[in-house]
Order: C-alpha cells, then structure tokens, then sequence
C-alpha cells in the first residue's frame, strides 16, 4: 500500500480511538469538541474527524475553509474558532457553522445577515488572559446583554483560552476562577440554556475540575501530551516514514550537505533519503544531533537537512538496502523517535512539528 510512497505519514486510527476515550473518562458528562484545525494537527482532517464521528459531539476547525472540508463529510456542529473576516460571514450564515464572536460589531453584522425565521448560533468569546480574540472580562456582561437581545442571534455558547496551562499553573487556577465568576454573572444576566467551555488539552489533564459543558480536545486526541507527567496515558497516532534513495561510501574528509558543516571523520556509509524540508522536516534539526530510525536502530542526521533530501549515517547496520523505510517521528522495533524529541532538538514546540508536515507527504490511516 505504502511501497511507490517517498514519504508518508501513517495514522493509527486505533490510538485515535485511544485517545477519545482516555479525554471521555476524564471529562464526564462533557460534551467532547475535537479540533481538527491544521489539517487535524498534521494527521488528515477528514480521515481524522470521520475516525472520531461517533466518539464526539463537535468539531473545531480555525476557519470558513476548514468548516466546508469538513462539512462535505460530517454534519456535527462545526465551531470555527478563529474570527470570521467580513466576508466570510455570509456562507458562514448559510451553512449554519457556529462562529465565535468578540465584539458587538461582529454580532450586529450576523443578525443582519439571517434569513427568515432562521438565528445564528454564536460562541460568545471572553479575554481572561490570551490577548488574542474575545471581549475583555470587565465589559463582558454589558457586552453580552447586548448581544444577546439581537433577535437572530442564539447563544450556543461562551468560552475563554488559557494561555499558560502547561507553565504557570497559580495563574490558570486564577484565570479558572475568574471565568466561573463571568460565566455566573452572564447566566444571572441573561438566563438561557447555552454551554460554556475553557478547558483545551493541558486543562484537561491537569485543570479539569470544573469541566463546564464542553471540553475542547486538541493535541492530546493526536497522543502528544502538552504535559510530559500524562504522555503515558496516549498512544501516538502518527508515525511519519520516508525511504533511502541512495546508498554510497564515502571517504574520510567528505562534506555533506549545503554549507560543509559536516565532514566524515572516518570512512562512512551514508544514506540519501527522500524527505527534506520541503516535507516538513524542520531544517532546524540540522547538526542537531537528530536521528531518524533504519532497521530499529538509530541513524544520525549529517549536515544540514535541504529542500527534498536529507543524509544520515548508516555505517552500523549491515546489509541496509536502497528503498529501505525509514522513520522519522514514530516507533520501530524497539525503538522510537517522539515528536517532543524533534521538537526540543528543533528548539519548537510539537504543535508545529506535526502542523508544518507538507501536503505531498501521504496521509496513510491504518
């Protein structure tokens, strides 16, 4: 299946299953909002979301493009979380995606926009630290009154994002109880029955009590834990391969790569596989000590990762073949390359390793 592929990403859609069920147990009742924005982190938006179709209640995308992929697929409601241009808006109306809003102008522009009887779900965004979208907490109740009395506009819910859940947990218990005091305040306001949501996937591991309505499933669904302390609860879903391409001895004193920041020290083996950076393999692993893995054993990168290729040591395997696969994030035999070893050694979080793999590396599920 996989054997005219140059490079690939294998996605397990068992350890996506894993993982759904490892974020139910520890949600509860909660309704589960898996974010499949970025094309699902890197793993394949509609093989991802049509895996998880019946483990959750909703989908998260960042924009009007990613909302109309999906729908084309699944008819779960489908939160976009990134703020609608002015333009978007209108096909946001009509295909019924749930945006989030941060302002009274935007709001006032979608109850303008509905049709007939038809109203706008809306997620109603407060700022209780990310800086990013939402209405700042000391006009939030005076704000939302406001919006919600347009006539076509329906609170589906209202949420907030914690910028520092993986780092500062004194000021997440803060932010956490701040938000509660606003979400009270906002029921006590304008009573109804709309959900409210804040936790992502660090608050759902570390922060999970309250849970409110809904929990916002990102990395963790992927079996990356934001905390290393819950990496062993998930299971991960990708296990990104290339091939050899080339096989040559080379004698003491070659250089490798653009830049000769490499020389053979002694005779070595070396390998030319068919993925570079082209692929999204971050040209920041160069002489990084990074290592990919041959045959279960792990090969050094050598010099400097180009657009579509890259070289590795092979000295210290016998018999290793042209065509031969290799991981470059993932298990194989006993051994494993994890994506926050790429991440660490690239000086990046593991978000964008994953997000940055290029389109014309294969999604493969399994």
């Amino acid at each position: 299946m996989t054997q005219n592929y140059r490079c690939w990403a294998e996605i397990d859609r068992s350890a996506l299953r894993h993982n759904a069920k490892v974020v139910r147990d520890r949600i509860g009742p909660a309704e589960m909002l898996a974010v499949v924005k970025a094309n699902a982190y890197g793993h394949g938006m509609l093989g991802v979301a049509e895996t998880l179709a019946d483990d959750t209640q909703l989908f998260g995308v960042a924009n009007l493009e990613e909302a109309l992929a999906l729908r084309e697929s699944l008819s779960h409601p489908i939160l976009i979380l990134g703020p609608a241009t002015p333009d978007e808006r209108s096909a946001i109306v009509e295909r019924g995606f749930i945006p989030c809003v941060s302002t009274l102008g935007e709001t006032q522009d979608f109850n303008r926009l509905a049709r007939g009887d038809a109203k706008v779900s809306i997620n109603f965004k407060v700022d209780t630290g990310m800086g990013r979208m939402g209405v700042v907490e000391n006009e939030a109740v005076d704000v939302f009154k406001r919006v919600a009395a347009l006539p076509k506009i329906d609170i589906h819910s209202i949420s907030t994002h914690m910028p520092v859940s993986d780092v500062d947990p004194d000021y997440t218990r803060d932010e956490l109880v701040r938000f509660r005091k606003i979400v009270e305040q906002l029921r006590a306001a304008v009573p109804g029955n709309y959900k409210a949501h804040v936790l992502q996937s660090a608050g759902t591991l570390a922060f999970n009590d309250p849970t409110f309505e809904i929990v916002r499933a990102g990395i963790i669904l992927y079996g990356i834990s934001p905390l290393p302390e819950f990496q062993n609860l998930f299971k991960p879903a990708m296990t990104w391969k290339t091939r050899i391409g080339l096989i040559r001895d080379m004698p003491k004193g070659s250089s490798i790569s653009y830049g000769r920041t490499f020389i053979t020290p002694k005779p070595m083996r070396v390998a030319t596989l068919t993925a570079g950076y082209a692929d999204g393999y971050p040209r920041h692993l160069s002489n990084r000590e990074a290592d990919v893995l041959v045959r279960g054993r792990r090969c050094p990168l050598l010099g400097r990762v180009t657009m579509d290729l890259m070289m590795i040591d092979v000295s210290h395997i016998e018999e290793v073949d042209v065509g031969e696969e290799v991981v470059l994030m993932g298990q194989q035999g006993n051994e494993a390359v994890c994506c926050g070893e790429l991440g660490e050694k690239a000086g990046t979080i593991t978000w964008e390793i994953t997000t940055r793999i290029g389109q014309r590396v294969k999604r493969v599920f399994v």
